[in-house]
């Protein structure tokens, strides 16, 4: 077997996240930028409150559909004075961790407690993932083979891809170690593992010594922008566009003509064949950056599979990025060493790069730094990428959301000019509220709106989120690729205490043909049942009744 990691508290946290209780996410609507005539909570979300709860808050509408997360967790280095305040279920627990108080250098079981503090976060994370999603963990040496043996049990030791070297600023290198005692370090750390050992990176150009144009926020991400349609050969493209700019494209341009003259053809007389076969036999990456085709019409020349993926040594870019929030918030020591927004970009690009419709997470979000990155290529290639942030400190307001609302409406003080103007977008900013006990839905203590019980029994039941919630026929909500769901419910006791609210044999007639026409089962949720069980089977109806047989249904009647 393989090893594993073991530490004081593993076994009072390792199921904790699964008792952590479901809890709304409420809209304050003053503190939010939001779109019109579309549901805020399919937007971009910045939610104040502990991540543990808020991660948990998240699942019934977004586990499985995250593709990338980004964390930078505190470090662990004894001058933080972070908090370990979760409420798990232990009497020894609570003793040890002496609940509420500050983690600091002092601290002789400091590493334990913030391997407590990242395991259940870590199990949420995992869930909230997409198959093919990617995270990224920034971290230094004080936990980073801690974390690393935490992530091989969490995420499978198949599933590292790779620990990325990340260049520290000069200030932060500074303000490591006050002492000579141990060498000097300028970089940390990101840790990066997905969740299917089949997955694969894209391939990707690294930077060269030239850096034509930044080829890192330039590569090929298949986007269809107007201002990369221009004129070559007398050729304009109506969609999709040239790989590279204008004034990037001269060279390949310059190298296009070589081709032709060499074969003696002009492009209207060169095969496809001559082009594919002279563009392969080249060593030089210049020459294969742009081609025609036969046809006459554009091409976008992806690298084969001689391309490579990128390097694990970010020397080029570092971490930290000094006083940018400062600036943005016209304000002093508004918040220390945030991340890079290049940085961000750079990792989203590289793990759902062609992606534009991506959704990622950082529930570590300190001053905003992935949204900013997230408007900033939505901008660039007019993608519709989604950021959820989540942050727990009482700056999630002032500076982690306003950070926000500045670089969306424009920075005036700001020398770029794209931000000055504003990157667009919108957001919801949201609060954790009340919990929603499903234990509680019969006495009236606790009636949640359709739509959030909806996701609750769907999610709880089938591991799965919803995209959206439907208001079909016979109280259709919603299907997956084997169920069709349905619920009897509205957020009225009289009603859930009455006859209407029963699957009758009528009902499950009409949803047992309707699940049977789409190849599917149906799985109804209902308070109370006017058939009996063995004709529901016979309809292919699966009955779930409110709130009591609401759990997870793998292995038993839904099958793996």
């Amino acid at each position: 077997p393989m090893p594993h990691l073991e530490f004081h508290g593993k076994q009072s946290v390792y199921a904790h996240h699964l008792s952590v209780p479901y809890r709304t996410l409420d809209i304050v609507r003053n503190k939010s930028i939001l779109p019109r005539g579309a549901a805020a909570e399919e937007g971009n979300l910045i939610v104040h409150g502990d991540n543990l709860h808020a991660l948990k808050a998240l699942m019934p509408r977004y586990a499985g559909r995250v593709n990338c997360i980004y964390i930078d967790p505190p470090y662990n280095t004894g001058k933080e004075g972070w908090c370990y305040n979760d409420n798990v279920n232990s009497g020894l627990m609570q003793r040890w961790l002496q609940e509420n108080g500050a983690v600091d250098g002092e601290d002789e079981e400091r590493h334990e407690k913030w391997l407590c503090m990242m395991w259940p976060r870590l199990q949420l994370l995992h869930e909230l993932l997409t198959e093919d999603g990617v995270i990224f963990i920034s971290i230094d040496d004080h936990e980073q083979h801690r974390l690393r043996m935490m992530m091989d049990d969490i995420f499978g030791e198949e599933n590292f891809r790779n620990t990325l070297i990340v260049k520290r600023g000069a200030k932060n290198v500074q303000s490591q170690f006050e002492t000579i005692d141990r060498l000097n370090y300028g970089h940390e750390y990101i840790h990066v593992y997905t969740k299917d050992p089949e997955f694969r990176f894209q391939q990707f150009r690294e930077a060269t010594e030239e850096k034509r144009g930044g080829s890192w926020n330039n590569h090929w991400r298949g986007t269809d922008r107007p201002t990369m349609r221009y004129e070559i050969f007398g050729i304009t493209p109506e969609h999709g566009q040239w790989r590279w700019s204008q004034q990037q494209s001269a060279k390949a341009i310059e190298n296009y003509k070589r081709m032709l003259e060499e074969l003696g053809k002009n492009e209207k007389t060169i095969t496809q064949e001559e082009i594919d076969s002279w563009f392969e036999s080249q060593e030089d990456e210049n020459l294969k950056m742009l081609r025609l085709s036969q046809t006459g019409k554009p091409e976008h020349y992806v690298p084969p599979s001689n391309g490579h993926i990128i390097s694990s040594l970010w020397t080029d870019i570092s971490s930290g990025s000094g006083g940018v929030v400062d600036k943005l918030l016209e304000t002093r020591r508004a918040f220390d060493n945030p991340k890079r927004v290049e940085l961000i970009k750079r990792i989203v690009n590289f793990s759902c790069g062609n992606n534009l419709n991506a959704i990622v997470l950082d529930s570590f979000a300190g001053s905003g730094t992935t949204a900013h990155a997230v408007l900033e290529l939505n901008k660039e290639d007019g993608g519709n990428r989604k950021f959820i942030l989540v942050e727990c400190e009482d700056y999630a307001d002032e500076i982690t959301a306003e950070r926000v609302r500045r670089v969306i409406n424009g920075v005036p003080n700001a020398k770029n000019g794209t931000l000055k103007a504003g990157l667009g977008g919108t957001f919801a900013f949201c609060k954790l509220g009340r919990e929603l006990d499903i234990e509680k839905i019969l006495t009236g203590e606790d009636l949640p709106d359709y739509d959030a019980l909806a996701r609750h029994v769907s999610y709880t039941a089938t591991g799965a989120a919803l995209e959206s919630i439907e208001s079909g026929a016979d109280h259709f909500f919603g299907e997956n690729a084997t169920h069709r769901m349905h619920m009897i419910y509205r957020p009225d006791v009289d009603f859930l205490c009455s006859n209407e609210s029963a699957i009758t044999r009528e009902l499950a007639q009409r949803i047992g043909a309707a699940a049977k026409k789409a190849g599917k089962t149906a799985l109804v949720f209902a308070p109370w049942k006017f058939i009996s069980q063995k004709e529901l089977t016979q309809n292919g109806v699966t009955f779930c009744q409110l709130p009591y047989a609401i759990h997870r249904m793998f292995g038993n009647s839904l099958g793996e």
